[in-house]
């Protein structure tokens, strides 16, 4: 980032670039928001390498509609590539829909959670436990529960039914409760 200018100077002046096609002012913005995209990718996902490819076909994306009509400050630029970013996770797991498998999770019985464990957990250590969900569970868990989707919005993205999207995040939520009282007994032996 260039010295004595504001991060929304800068920004604006990356994204009027890339309007033109510019190349290096495409690879700015993308190293300038990589990070923040693959966090986002990463919740969608199981592998590090599908968030890099998510990721990059949301910047392929948000270029393109940069150049076509672009972009429209109405919004803030990271909302607006947040959203690129998780319709791309969507799509992809649309695509690779045929190949999920829906397991269905197994009645847990009730546990007692002790609060100070879930104080402890790290955002790592919620990824790594998000690994275990199956995929469906875990999108849906990710877009309500992170992203603040309802479960209108929810229904319609994935083509599911409002009771559907319910059903998968109370599944995902009871998979990760007794998740959580696994490792942790594991881990800190609790």
């Amino acid at each position: 980032m260039e010295e004595g200018i504001s991060i929304d100077t800068y920004i604006d002046k990356l994204l009027t670039e890339c309007k033109k096609g510019n190349e290096m002012y495409q690879e700015k913005l993308y190293r300038h928001f990589y990070g923040y995209a693959l966090s986002i990718c990463r919740l969608y996902t199981y592998s590090d390498h599908e968030a890099v490819s998510i990721l990059n076909d949301s910047f392929l994306k948000a270029f393109s509609s940069i150049q076509k009509k672009g972009y429209n400050n109405s919004i803030p630029f990271k909302n607006w590539l947040r959203r690129i970013l998780i319709n791309t996770a969507i799509d992809n797991y649309r695509k690779n829909a045929k190949h999920n498998n829906y397991l269905q999770i197994e009645e847990a019985e009730h546990l007692e959670t002790n609060t100070n464990t879930i104080n402890d957990l790290t955002a790592e250590d919620i990824i790594k436990l998000l690994d275990f969900l199956p995929e469906t569970h875990r999108l849906v868990f990710n877009l309500y529960e992170i992203q603040g989707y309802n479960h209108l919005e929810i229904s319609s993205k994935l083509g599911i039914s409002e009771s559907t999207s319910r059903v998968f995040l109370t599944r995902a939520k009871r998979k990760l409760r007794v998740l959580i009282c696994e490792n942790f007994k594991e881990i800190y032996g609790r």
